[in-house]
């Protein structure tokens, strides 16, 4: 099931709930639709158009950890879906300093990896191969990056992110 932006009453993203629950949210006047979306959803009596953003008409304080969790999808959103090891597709992740060599499961030590280059190095560090990085991997902050890594993102939540959307991050 497709996803809804949360926005606090400040226009903060807070994050993301299931279709159903953000008409739920609407229908009880605990949110307004900002922005709303082509699928349509039928009661006994109506038939309601669900929103791909809401914004909470009261004011939620939430305590956010600082931390972004590492997951696959916010991998290939960080990295663009390309392979940084030669600018391909990327199909797979991979340590840049391999964990049987004591690489860490981190931002900064997983990227995303086209399935040559990732067979290709194996568990060899990329020094030995002449191999350079496209660009260091680091963790990404800010609370659209637990939302992009969370689900695919709908382009529509661009300007509510304050992050570029590309094909490969709606998709990731």
């Amino acid at each position: 099931m497709a996803h809804v932006l949360v926005l606090n009453a400040t226009y903060e993203p807070l994050g993301l709930v299931p279709m159903r629950r953000a008409l739920v949210l609407v229908l009880l006047d605990k949110a307004v639709p900002v922005e709303t979306g082509d699928v349509v959803m039928h009661s006994e009596r109506a038939e309601h158009h669900v929103p791909v953003v809401v914004r909470l008409n009261h004011f939620v304080r939430v305590p956010h950890h600082r931390h972004v969790p590492l997951t696959r999808r916010g991998v290939f959103a960080r990295d663009g879906g390309l392979c940084v090891y030669c600018g391909a597709t990327a199909t797979s992740l991979d340590h840049v300093i391999p964990r049987s060599r004591g690489g860490e499961h981190t931002w900064e030590n997983v990227v995303s990896a086209c399935r040559r280059c990732n067979h290709v190095k194996a568990d060899r560090d990329i020094a030995q191969l002449g191999w350079r990085l496209r660009r260091r991997p680091r963790q990404p902050s800010g609370v659209a990056w637990r939302i992009l890594g969370a689900a695919a993102a709908d382009p529509r939540w661009a300007r509510y992110l304050d992050v570029e959307l590309t094909p490969e991050t709606a998709s990731a």
